[in-house]
């Protein structure tokens, strides 16, 4: 079993959208048990799988130490996809974590679900708490995605400050240039500047997962878009592969 967590402290650089679809490509193209966990309250990676979590929401909070996680995981239309949907606790989530006094509650959680799934995608929320320090320590590795701009490279270095502050052990961090819009002089020289990076392209491809909620390899498999998270997945499963 291996944890990737999508992660960034500034909104809006598609990371939902990541964790969305390279869920999808673990379950529907590497043939692996996968859960996506929803740890962004706005629900969002639920809505692109087309999972209402309203429909069926639980006043139980996924981290507390009575309840077990297991229950409150819902099938999505995706063959071996499953999604951990946000609750309404997780708004409240770093006084609970702090109150609760367990440093590692996000790692045991996923131990724990590590007898159902190879993968576990983490959508985490851009903020840096107890929270975003505990899914690095669950992680075993870090996807940052940087769309083209300085606003969105100064949260990266903020990332890679917070993972590297656990120490030698800390998960690698693979940035992953996003929302790549190539006619663009700033975008073309970013990606010129990291031509070693994974990139995923501006696409309207992509956009319409939001308006069909479903990831874009499941409707348009030879676009750009869709083969962009193909590549970055099979990159993912090497670097894991490699540990």
């Amino acid at each position: 079993m291996a944890v990737v967590a999508v992660y960034s402290v500034k909104g809006g650089v598609g990371k939902t959208t990541m964790a969305a679809n390279l869920a999808w490509c673990a379950a529907a193209i590497s043939k692996r048990e996968t859960l996506l966990w929803d740890l962004d309250a706005s629900g969002g990676a639920g809505f692109l799988l087309g999972v209402d979590a309203r429909k069926k929401r639980s006043a139980d909070s996924i981290f507390s130490l009575e309840t077990d996680p297991a229950k409150l995981i819902r099938k999505t239309g995706v063959p071996r996809l499953d999604l951990l949907p946000a609750d309404e606790s997780i708004r409240a989530l770093d006084a609970q974590l702090l109150g609760i006094g367990k440093k590692k509650r996000v790692a045991k959680l996923t131990a724990a679900l590590s007898k159902r799934y190879d993968r576990i995608i983490f959508d985490c929320p851009p903020v840096l708490n107890e929270l975003s320090a505990q899914v690095v320590r669950a992680a075993d590795l870090v996807i940052v995605p940087i769309p083209p701009s300085p606003l969105s490279a100064r949260a990266f270095e903020m990332v890679v400050e917070e993972v590297q502050s656990h120490g030698a052990g800390h998960p690698p961090i693979l940035p992953v240039l996003s929302m790549l819009d190539m006619r663009r002089s700033l975008h073309k020289a970013a990606r010129e500047a990291n031509a070693k990076w994974p990139a995923i392209p501006q696409s309207s491809a992509i956009e319409q997962c939001a308006v069909r909620q479903m990831p874009v390899g499941a409707f348009a498999p030879a676009s750009p878009g869709a083969q962009a998270f193909k590549k970055l997945w099979t990159a993912i499963e090497r670097k894991l592969a490699a540990k």
